[in-house]
């Protein structure tokens, strides 16, 4: 039988092997998925931003554009009454019937984003007929404004791995929302407001509809409110991370720390 003696070296040198190796696999046990930086080439888990993690006081109002258009001046507004400024997720359906609507919000300062061009489930779709109807969508919003769309919001709220990625390829960052106003239930001004307002926090993308009888209504007292809280209103485009982000399992996106290599003599 034989029998292996380490020297004192060596067995030092072993020792700080096997401890560098479990710490290492501890690492990778901690460090989940789901906050790895998203890239179009390193993601496991496809995710939609549904808000941002900040301290600043800002937050993004957004609306989708798929009904009517009635209230578009009332809109415009009282954004400007706040000094606000709006994303726009609009379906080309809608684009074509509301055209002048969506130059009005453009020439107004708030941005014009992608909400499909035939507003169906996305998840349903093929992955050829995902990518032409964000492409027909596209077009027109470039048409009208002059300025290609960058977000994506999939109709219904519906999306799976494979919406996103499709989205991502056709060069879109896919965005949904932290605080829904209801307003197309045509809840009333009171419901709205509350329901918007009641745990708002810095980061949140917050949903309203165009062409809902009581949304300007309830969108003056909800910007009024904030307002006077500190925040600020600001586009979607300019809320979120364009690159050297993560996104967690709630849909909420960081800023990504840089990596921190220590080299050792």
């Amino acid at each position: 039988m034989k029998v292996f003696v380490l020297k004192r070296n060596n067995l030092i040198i072993y020792s700080l092997i096997a401890l560098l190796a479990i710490g290492l696999i501890a690492y990778n046990l901690a460090f989940d998925r789901s906050d790895k930086p998203v890239s179009a080439a390193n993601t496991t888990e496809e995710l939609p931003i549904y808000c941002v993690d900040t301290q600043e006081k800002k937050i993004a109002i957004t609306f989708d554009c798929a009904w009517e258009d009635t209230d578009t001046d009332e809109i415009i507004a009282v954004l400007q009454k706040y000094n606000a400024k709006a994303t726009f997720f609009a379906v080309g359906e809608w684009l074509t019937r509301c055209e002048a609507s969506a130059k009005k919000f453009a020439d107004a300062g708030h941005e014009i984003m992608n909400h499909s061009d035939a507003h169906d489930y996305p998840t349903k779709l093929s992955k050829e007929e995902l990518l032409t109807d964000l492409a027909a969508c596209g077009q027109k919003i470039e048409a009208i404004t002059g300025k290609a769309p960058r977000l994506y919001r999939a109709p219904y709220g519906d999306y799976n791995a494979t919406v996103v990625q499709c989205a991502r390829e056709a060069g879109y960052q896919t965005v949904q929302w932290s605080v829904d106003s209801l307003d197309w239930k045509d809840l009333s001004v009171e419901e709205i407001y509350q329901r918007t307002t009641k745990n708002i926090k810095p980061g949140d993308i917050l949903l309203f509809h165009t062409g809902k009888k009581n949304t300007p209504a309830a969108l003056d007292m909800v910007l009024n409110k904030l307002e006077g809280e500190g925040y600020s209103f600001v586009l979607a485009s300019e809320l979120i991370y364009e690159k050297d982000y993560t996104i967690d399992a709630n849909g909420v996106q960081k800023q990504a720390l840089p990596s921190v290599i220590e080299t050792f003599d």
